[in-house]
């Protein structure tokens, strides 16, 4: 059960901060399983005999877990907190990694990581983030984006810590330690975050950082359109994240330094993410979003005329310092437009929707380059659809100020 509310619980306050970081340790923890199939691929497909197309559906059943669970606990955060289903999301995780390093065929391995893994580790990022902004008023853009920030340092970690007991031990021993892991750090973890938070009333009374912005759209207006934005700056997105590897290897460069380059990206996108959120409390969720998608838009400009080794870098690591604050950036969003009650199901939704232009993107970008037999296309196709996610925040800029009762008396 929750624990009640204190008298001395205040936004900001000393048990934010605290809750913050269990938060970030929680994210560093539960998404291993993001990354943990991308290390593993190359010693499943031999395991398993089959080509790299087929070796890359665990992958995509990961993201499709991912999704769905950022989409269905968002709902269950706003009426439970977020305490049980981190409980019970690290279970399915670590669960899903112990019937996957026992599998014994593709597809159950693939099962594992879709309908308990991707789905367990939904719950460290969307409705994390929604749990922590309820915490913060002056600083909830930060707050947003250092919890979001979780995501990024367990790509950093995870892979060179798993690389010796790969070697020591193999993928199938090291996925089922992983799923141990997982269930006996996050679960005493999740105890720590049972106090209830606090009234949507008195959030209100802390100041007025926490007064709803007025626009001149409806809940359903406004949340498509974050839709169509967090779909569009993410096929965007795809492009480098997904390819660069395979970029660098059509330009000689080969896997190791396209390796280094998304390293590069990950590690921009922690300071980004948190350079962001600093940004947001000062003008805004949409402002810093637009700020973040425009140069995000740039950089994949830069990709095309650059591709030398030396600039290639340079381009990843801008691209990285671009994008990484984007999507924090629809968390910040929903709770500077939208009711504190529905965070959680509107953050999810949203979320689902730029974990959607992923995939798809990723898929496009292959798409493209299989028709073309050249990136160059695949680059512009991403840069169109940035233009779609400024374009949509833009509207969402132009529409904010009076709210809709006083335009339509007016």
């Amino acid at each position: 059960m929750p624990i009640a509310a204190r008298a001395d619980d205040h936004l900001d306050g000393s048990y934010s901060w605290m809750r913050l970081a269990v938060s970030v340790l929680i994210a560093t923890i539960g998404n291993v399983g993001m990354w943990a199939v991308i290390v593993v691929l190359p010693a499943v497909q031999a395991e398993f005999a089959v080509d790299r197309g087929d070796a890359s559906i665990p992958y995509t059943f990961t993201m499709v877990g991912f999704a769905a669970g950022n989409l269905l606990m968002g709902r269950y955060v706003d009426r439970l907190g977020i305490a049980l289903p981190i409980a019970v999301a690290a279970a399915a995780n670590g669960i899903g990694f112990i019937i996957a390093g026992f599998s014994g065929s593709l597809w159950l391995f693939a099962l594992a990581q879709g309908a308990l893994i991707g789905f367990g580790t939904a719950i460290n990022f969307g409705p994390l983030m929604a749990d922590i902004s309820h915490w913060f008023a002056r600083r909830r853009g930060l707050a947003v984006a250092t919890a979001a920030s979780g995501n990024y340092l367990a790509g950093a970690i995870w892979p060179p810590l798993m690389q010796p007991f790969l070697d020591g031990y193999g993928w199938r021993a090291t996925y089922i330690g992983i799923g141990i892991f997982v269930i006996a750090a996050i679960l005493p973890l999740s105890l720590l975050l049972r106090r209830r938070r606090p009234r949507e009333e008195t959030q209100s009374a802390a100041g007025g950082a926490t007064a709803l912005k007025a626009v001149d759209l409806s809940p359903r207006a406004l949340q498509a359109l974050l839709l169509v934005a967090g779909f569009g700056c993410c096929m965007a997105m795809a492009m480098p994240q997904v390819h660069i590897v395979a970029y660098c290897v059509d330009l000689g460069y080969g896997v190791a330094r396209g390796a280094e380059m998304l390293s590069i990206m990950l590690a921009g996108g922690i300071v980004s993410r948190l350079a962001s959120g600093w940004i947001a409390d000062r003008i805004g969720g949409v402002k810093t979003l637009l700020i973040g998608s425009v140069l995000q838009g740039l950089s994949l400009v830069f990709y095309i005329p650059f591709d030398g080794l030396a600039s290639l870098y340079i381009v990843s690591l801008i691209f990285g310092l671009s994008q990484g604050g984007i999507v924090p950036c629809y968390a910040i969003i929903v709770r500077e437009y939208m009711p504190a009650r529905e965070a959680g199901q509107r953050t999810g939704i949203v979320i689902m929707a730029t974990i959607v232009g992923m995939a798809v993107g990723g898929w496009m970008s292959g798409w493209i380059y299989d028709l073309t037999g050249s990136y160059q296309a695949a680059f512009l196709n991403g840069i169109a659809w940035n233009v779609v996610n400024v374009a949509a925040m833009l509207l969402v800029l132009a529409r904010t100020g009076r709210p809709r009762a006083k335009l339509a008396a007016a």
